[in-house]
């Protein structure tokens, strides 16, 4: 349950920050980059803050 509450959160933020460049500010796409590299260095290592703070509330496995 918590790969696919990460994966949703992930592609939240990513559409959000594409939303908020077209509309606010083209800085927004760095929320975008953010969420990429996290997405890429968590394949690698296995550490995302987002499963700790879900662990935390309670979310099962």
């Amino acid at each position: 349950m918590k790969e696919r509450i990460v994966r949703a959160v992930a592609g939240i933020m990513v559409l959000a920050s594409v939303t908020l460049a077209y509309t606010v500010n083209i800085n927004w796409l760095w929320l975008g980059v953010f969420v990429g590299v996290n997405l890429l260095q968590s394949a690698f290592t296995r550490f995302c803050p987002l499963e700790l703070i879900l662990k935390a509330i309670g979310v099962k496995d």
